[in-house]
């Protein structure tokens, strides 16, 4: 299997390929930043552990005699290691949010950072708790987001911990060993080699289309609050 992604940028084949003999290092340390910092919903979580996984499959040399495993580690070490920065991650983000998001998101009353939206997180976990946290880990963009928002809706760490430890290695096994399974169906694993970055700009969008609606009309109604007082 070559990758030959249309958009060469977003290939997390490329990305694999320039860590070298460092790629599980690579892929958790994109992973732990994916979900701790908010920049982090900029990089390509889910297609990089399909990918991730895919290269981790026993496979022969290419016609050319190019290596197309690049992970030589049993898919079992390369799963709890990407669950573990997963985990990781999702701790940091829910301290940051717990220490720094209230403050941000009190003092600016504007969007997506308002008191309204403080009040809307503290809703929903109390509705959904922790189902909503494994849940999010599945979800493009989302999974960046909600550990800050538990943070910010002060869930509680251990309550939070629990269930942000199973979400991160169900989300990291089932992508990653997902994409270990593709080797044995070649068509589909060439596919999907070749067209994962546009599967990528996909899930993107299917996740990022809510959140900006979201944010149009919550800065629609702080206009219309602002100007009518």
């Amino acid at each position: 299997m070559i990758a030959t992604a249309l958009i060469p940028w977003l290939s997390p084949y490329a990305l694999l390929h320039d860590f070298g003999g460092f790629a599980l290092l690579g892929v958790c340390i994109v992973i732990f930043v994916e979900i701790a910092f908010l920049v982090g919903f900029l990089l390509p979580g889910d297609t990089l552990l399909l990918i991730t996984g895919l290269l981790s499959f026993p496979t022969p040399p290419d016609i050319h005699g190019h290596d197309t495993q690049l992970i030589h580690l049993p898919i079992y070490l390369v799963a709890l290691s990407i669950g573990l920065a997963a985990f990781l991650g999702g701790e940091v983000g829910h301290l940051i949010g717990r220490k720094v998001g209230p403050r941000i998101f009190e003092r600016k009353e504007t969007g997506l950072f308002s008191r309204e939206n403080v009040e809307r997180t503290n809703k929903f976990f109390v509705r959904f708790g922790g189902f909503a946290i494994i849940v999010a880990c599945f979800v493009p963009v989302v999974r960046t987001f909600a550990p800050v928002a538990a943070g910010v809706g002060h869930m509680r760490y251990r309550h939070y911990g629990i269930f942000n430890l199973i979400g991160a290695f169900l989300w990291a096994i089932v992508i990653t060993v997902g994409g270990y399974l593709l080797g044995f169906i070649p068509p589909v694993a060439h596919f999907v080699t070749r067209y994962i970055d546009l599967i990528l700009v996909g899930a993107i969008l299917v996740a990022v289309v809510p959140t900006v609606y979201h944010y149009v009309q919550a800065t629609r109604r702080v206009r219309k609050a602002n100007s009518a007082s």
